[in-house]
């Protein structure tokens, strides 16, 4: 077995996840200047989809490439979600602070490069140059705040987290639709350059983590092994049922490496001095749990998150500019609740309540959703989003505290990384499978209209120009399409939301790490979690 040594650096006495963190004194207002940097990183991964969304159609009209449209969103998500374990990794055995630091300069790098690029060719390499800086910074800053702040005080932060979700999904098609008016599509990524070059100076100064060296190796068959396991998953439910057909031999062999891949990533895990997710995480009952409630609250966010927006402009006529402003009522009601619950949790030790709350307000927040049909006003659909956003806010950042409260804090990053690639795949198989029903409803719907199936042959969502142009008839008939897909979708994801809700009573709520003013932590175990079979 390899050893890890931490060696303080020369800036004295470091705060760490057993450090208290007391409101007024200096410790905590070094971390709220840290986590200003941090926040600012994180800010600049989630950011850079939604505004490069807003510019791609001038971007497709400078460099062409129309057919390779879509390999710019999926090189950066591949490459974010593929490096996302191997960040944490390498976190864990060289230490945050560097290899955080690393990731951001990929990341900007990367960013000026996309601006730069020639042909859309460039660009797709160059995205996922950028994708691979972008999965360093997520699990970057959330393994930083685990080693940072104890589990126990680091509640009252998930508001914060859960405000830059907002500001991104909401600022974000805004931003990025200004600067292509005004600068050009080439700053929607050299925008990325001074925001980044404030968090990297930030981190650099004030951020004073254990420095560490690791005599191990890094697990190369392991990282390469999950990294094609990853790739053909993302890749399997992003062309299945649009590019290729689902029985397609494409989609059967993404299928069969992928599991291929999984088993052997899996077997060569149990043989590596220093694996790349050590299986050793899964014992633990609250994590295995709580990696599936992550799963499956990814799987149904990331699918109403696309399908919303979709109906609010198709049905409700809504512009497409102000596209992100459709979701405030959802993303206000997460970060108000966010924040309750995080300063509920840090005062009382409590958070198994959360996940329960949280997954029935799901459940019951989609459903409603589900009954929304030509005839639902904006009103309505906010109020129904409210209570979706509520469930969110109940369980988004919580499911981060549980999982990083039931690690090791030698295992912290692939705690964290592992918990946000669960979340990743799951939102990329919601989005996959909820779009082959929404499209499947649509199309059968049209095909009783004359001229219907025509009109939406080769996709099922249409631009408003084009449906402008539609007779009254036709275009009334696509509506009640729209509004008949938007409600198999939703409703499977109520459906499959309950699955969450009930996970989320077999958890185990076992003290959190760094008790406020109550014990110190060195007096703590690692992990206090029961093993799984203990649990089950």
């Amino acid at each position: 077995m390899s050893q890890t040594a931490a060696t303080p650096s020369a800036s004295g006495p470091q705060p760490g996840a057993g450090a208290d963190v007391k409101d007024g004194g200096p410790r905590q207002r070094s971390v709220r200047v840290v986590m200003a940097g941090l926040l600012i990183a994180m800010m600049l991964a989630m950011l850079d989809n939604m505004i490069v969304g807003t510019a791609m159609p001038t971007i497709v009209g400078e460099l062409g490439g129309l057919n390779h449209l879509s390999w710019v969103v999926t090189a950066y998500t591949l490459a974010t979600a593929a490096s996302t374990p191997i960040w944490g990794k390498l976190g864990d055995m060289y230490g945050r602070k560097g290899i955080f630091l690393t990731s951001i300069v990929l990341f900007l790098v990367g960013s000026a490069a996309s601006g730069a690029a020639q042909s859309m060719d460039q660009l797709i390499a160059f995205r996922a140059f950028q994708g691979l800086g972008a999965g360093g910074l997520m699990v970057g800053v959330m393994a930083i705040i685990g080693e940072l702040i104890p589990p126990r005080e680091r509640g009252k932060y998930q508001g914060m987290i859960a405000g830059v979700m907002a500001i991104a999904m909401i600022g974000g098609p805004l931003v990025g639709g200004s600067i292509t008016d005004n600068w050009g599509w080439r700053w929607s990524f050299y925008i990325n350059l001074p925001i980044g070059v404030i968090a990297l100076a930030v981190v650099t100064i004030v951020l004073h983590l254990p420095k560490k060296r690791s005599q191990g190796r890094i697990d190369y068959l392991g990282g390469a092994l999950l990294t094609v396991s990853i790739t053909s998953l993302v890749l399997l439910t992003t062309w299945g049922g649009t590019q290729y057909a689902w029985g397609s031999a494409q989609i059967i062999g993404l299928l069969v490496l992928g599991l291929v891949t999984l088993a052997a990533f899996v077997w060569a895990e149990t043989r590596a001095p220093e694996p790349i997710m050590p299986l050793r995480i899964f014992r633990s009952a609250n994590f295995s749990l709580i990696s599936l409630i992550g799963f499956l609250v990814g799987f149904t966010m990331f699918g109403a998150m696309t399908f919303l927006p979709l109906y609010q402009q198709t049905v409700q006529g809504a512009s497409a500019t102000n596209s992100g402003l459709l979701l405030l009522p959802m993303l206000l009601a997460m970060m108000v609740v966010s924040m309750i619950a995080g300063r509920v949790t840090t005062a009382t030790g409590r958070y198994k309540i959360f996940p329960i709350i949280g997954g029935a307000l799901i459940t019951v927040g989609l459903f409603l959703l589900s009954t929304m049909d030509v005839h639902t006003t904006r009103f309505m659909s906010g109020v129904f989003m409210a209570v979706l956003g509520a469930g969110m806010g109940f369980i988004m950042q919580i499911t981060m505290l549980v999982a990083q409260n039931s690690v090791e804090m030698r295992d912290i990053g692939v705690g964290s990384s592992s918990a946000t690639l669960f979340r990743t795949i799951g939102g990329s198989f919601g989005v996959s499978l909820f779009g082959a029903l929404f499209s499947h409803k649509v199309q059968h719907g049209m095909e009783a209209t004359s001229g219907g199936a025509a009109a939406t042959k080769g996709g099922a969502q249409l631009d408003p120009a084009t449906i402008a142009k539609f007779p009254p008839a036709l275009k009334d008939a696509y509506f009640h399409a729209v509004s008949s897909g938007t409600h198999v979708v939703f409703l499977w994801g109520a459906i499959v939301s309950v699955l969450g809700f009930l996970a989320a009573w077999f958890l185990i709520e076992t003290p959190l790490r760094g008790s406020a003013g109550k014990s110190k932590p060195s007096e703590q175990p690692a992990t206090d979690e029961p093993l799984l079979a203990d649990a089950l």
